[in-house]
């Protein structure tokens, strides 16, 4: 404790006494002279009006009958939904609303799409459907003050399995809903730090697999639940530990689950339901992950996080053998409760790259093959005309090793002239994974070298990893944060004097605690819905982030000391960076007065600030013309800031 108040009043980089390395998956040390410019005569700055015009694939599910698939796509600049032949056809619009419709499942009869919706996005969301031939939305449940969310589909009895959430409180249970939207609750919990949710029907439908999640995503079990009744069974857990499931197989006989026992880093295997044994994939350093059997329940489809990147495997139970699927290199994931076509013969899949956009796929099992969907993307955001990245190692403070995503922009001269932007991400449980980035695509393509660090806290390094800065928000992840710039600086392309700072959520927080802890490291920063004072945090938040808080850093009144030398209120008065900041006015986990605070202390400093509130927006802007605006306006924040201004 004594170390974190000490470094509240010395400047980020000084030097303390050696700390441990942290383990992490063995791997290389990048140079940083091997970063290399692309010579590409035909680069330039993608439009900022095509980037923002990119659609998002935020939900997909198959009609009952697996002709049709429905997207939710902000084709029209709002997050609805639309519906397409599997073969192929025009989408036709089954929705409207200003309001983001997510979380697409058919119901089990074929007559309906069920989906969520909130207000304004203040993530209490109802249960609505919609023909799946067009017509009268229905809001089935219409409850304000509860959150309905995470539908999965009964196999034949109209039940529909979801999760529930009261705004009075921190935990969520598992439910069902009839047809008429009546919602039974399954569970009961009583501890706020822990939620449930539902994975898998079985035995014909008497009956759910179901997560019970700590907040922290730290300690998992796996549990049986009656739907008849209510009664749940623990089928795995142990304290400390992660015991996830993520599919059933149909004839019940195995539960595809991870754990990070052992060897503190997830990996995948199969619990047999009868016997209560396990079965482990083949071991690997990297997180492993089920995802869903195939229909005729001769395979299990997992995932391997490798360093943020992501393979898609099929395990065949009979023989043991680990087949990768034919996807380009990148982020791939299975899309949606259900992502198996009715008659098991495809899977929908979600694949991106640095220089392909979000696009949904169609997996032909037998064939091996992958085919898109849709087309998401503007036609100028082509592979050929988008920065490319790569993924780098380099060694911390303490000797651990950091990677991140590294987008490089052509023609670029190694003399240590060029603008550069850090970008860490949110969370901090999360990772910057090397798909598109429509952030370092805007960037890259204007002459920024862009880096994403996966300071630790990051998912996908293991278990210590992630716990490396429990307690020590914005100390040690900030220095790793800051060692990235010096990696490019390294490079000799770029000027550390011209290295700006831009990030999300957590990722804004890290933003304020770099210009007010390192005020000398950064030219100019951006930062969406950060952080500045965590004790008006959790007096401001919902529940359930409250609980978050606590995982992360105790309350403020059992760990002070740790509250004021986590909070960039305790530095901002430092910072010299000129700010822009942008926000949601109805944001629930970084609530609106978080940004005013910011901009209210350095107004009154002399500080060059900017603040812009959107309206009816929440955590992120779903809002077409806001996601527009927001980019154009960091964009030109930084090219005021960090680049040289022209010869008159």
């Amino acid at each position: 404790m004594r170390y974190l108040l000490a470094a509240t009043a010395l400047p980020l980089l000084v030097a303390f006494p050696a700390l441990a390395q942290i383990p992490t998956p063995e791997r290389a040390v990048t140079d940083p002279k091997s970063l290399t410019s692309p010579v590409n005569p035909d680069a330039r700055a993608v439009p900022l009006a095509d980037i923002g015009a990119s659609r998002s694939l935020s939900s997909a599910a198959w009609s009952a009958d697996g002709k049709q698939i429905f997207v939710a796509t902000n084709l029209t600049g709002r997050t609805n939904i639309w519906r397409t032949d599997t073969a192929g056809s025009w989408p036709v619009q089954l929705t409207q609303s200003d309001d983001a419709q997510t979380g697409l499942a058919a119901s089990a009869d074929g007559r309906y799409l069920l989906f969520q919706q909130d207000v304004g996005g203040n993530e209490y969301s109802d249960i609505y459907r919609v023909p799946v031939n067009g017509g009268v939305v229905e809001n089935l449940t219409n409850t304000p003050d509860r959150r309905e969310s995470d539908l999965l589909v009964g196999p034949s009895s109209g039940l529909v399995a979801l999760v529930t959430k009261l705004k009075t409180q921190g935990q969520s249970n598992v439910a069902v809903m009839d047809g008429a939207g009546r919602v039974r609750d399954l569970t009961r919990e009583a501890d706020p730090q822990f939620s449930w949710s539902p994975v898998a029907w079985i035995a014909d439908g008497k009956a759910l697999i179901a997560n019970r999640v700590r907040i922290d995503s730290k300690v998992s079990e796996i549990w049986r639940i009656d739907v008849a009744s209510g009664k749940s069974a623990k089928l795995l857990g142990k304290a400390d530990t992660v015991y996830a499931a993520t599919d059933a197989s149909a004839d019940g006989q195995w539960i595809a689950v991870s754990t990070d026992e052992g060897s503190g880093q997830i990996h995948g295997g199969l619990l047999e339901a009868a016997t209560g044994k396990l079965r482990w994939l083949k071991s690997t350093p990297w997180e492993q992950v089920p995802a869903s059997f195939t229909r005729d329940g001769r395979a299990l489809i997992f995932r391997i996080n490798a360093d943020a990147r992501s393979t898609l495997y099929r395990f065949d139970l009979a023989s043991g053998a680990e087949t990768p699927l034919a996807i380009p290199p990148g982020v791939n994931y299975l899309v949606g409760s259900e992502p198996r076509s009715p008659d098991g013969t495809m899977l929908m899949l979600n694949h991106s790259g640095a220089d392909s956009p979000a696009n949904l796929y169609l997996y032909d099992l037998a064939a091996g093959t992958a085919r898109p969907a849709t087309q998401l993307a503007i036609a100028s955001l082509q592979p050929a005309a988008l920065p490319k990245s790569d993924v780098v190692t380099y060694k911390s403070f303490d000797g651990t090793l950091i990677s991140a995503i590294v987008t490089m922009p052509a023609n670029l001269k190694r003399n240590g002239s060029n603008p550069a932007i850090v970008l860490p991400h949110g969370g901090p449980t999360g990772q910057a994974q090397d798909g598109y980035s429509r952030y370092a695509t805007a960037f890259a393509s204007r002459g920024y070298v862009v880096i994403q660090p996966n300071f630790r806290g990051s998912t996908g390094y293991g278990k210590a990893f992630q716990d490396g800065n429990v307690k020590d928000l914005g100390g040690a992840d900030l220095k790793d944060t800051v060692a990235a710039k010096h990696f490019l600086v390294d490079s000799g392309y770029v000027d550390a004097k011209r290295v700006g700072i831009f990030g999300g959520s957590y990722g804004g927080f890290m933003t304020l605690m770099a210009i007010g802890r390192a005020p000398d490291e950064f030219a100019a920063a951006v930062q969406w819905f950060g952080i500045i004072n965590w004790r008006t945090m959790y007096r401001d938040q919902d529940e359930e982030l409250k609980a978050y808080q606590r995982s992360l850093l105790g309350t403020p009144e059992s760990d002070p000391q740790v509250y004021d030398a986590a909070s960039p209120l305790t530095y901002i008065r430092a910072a010299k960076a000129p700010l822009l900041t942008i926000q949601g006015e109805n944001d629930i986990r970084v609530p609106r007065g978080q940004a005013q605070e910011v901009h209210d202390i350095l107004k009154a400093k002399g500080n060059v600030v900017e603040t812009i509130f959107y309206p009816a927006e929440g955590h992120g802007f779903q809002k077409k013309e806001n996601q527009l605006d927001s980019l154009t306006r960091t964009v030109a924040w930084f090219d005021t800031y960090l680049k040289p201004s022209p010869v008159r």
